[in-house]
């Protein structure tokens, strides 16, 4: 059965599936252009009815990654939406109103990551202060000092 859901993926995403790859037997990751993602995410939820399970957010070298991770119950699998951002402008459009176990963990991604999820319904502090400095994301990592420079060679 996982088989066919991911090749109905691919067929009804086409151009907005980037890549597909097993990670393990049992999780399936769908690299998702950003632009498509809501629609996609949707469609794994209301149409498949994929239990959505959390999200996770990293602030890579290349990119945000943030990874929505869905329960294919029926199918003992776990499909795992991933969104590669931008390093200097990590924005992506919310989920939350098509799948609305997204809306907290949205929020916890833009206050500590920076990601912007454009068009979320509720924007609120939920684990940091009100009064916490804008513009700082204490799990974003500064990658000059990290890897000795700013392209990695200097010490």
């Amino acid at each position: 059965m996982a088989d066919e859901v991911l090749e109905g993926i691919k067929a009804k995403f086409g151009g907005a599936i980037v890549e597909v790859f097993e990670k393990s037997p049992r999780r399936t990751y769908i690299t998702v252009d950003p632009a498509s993602l809501p629609e996609v995410a949707e469609y794994v939820y209301k149409d498949l009815g994929a239990r959505f399970s959390i999200a996770t957010g990293m602030h890579m070298v290349e990119g945000f990654e943030v990874l929505y991770h869905f329960a294919l119950d029926n199918a003992d699998r776990f499909l795992n939406l991933r969104v590669i951002l931008d390093l200097d402008k990590p924005s992506v459009e919310s989920i939350a109103t098509r799948v609305p176990a997204t809306e907290w963990i949205e929020r916890e991604m833009h206050e500590l990551l920076g990601i912007e999820f454009r068009n979320h319904p509720d924007m609120r502090h939920l684990l940091l202060d009100d009064d916490w400095p804008e513009g700082n994301y204490p799990l974003r990592r500064d990658w000059k000092d990290w890897r000795g420079g700013e392209n990695g060679n200097e010490k």
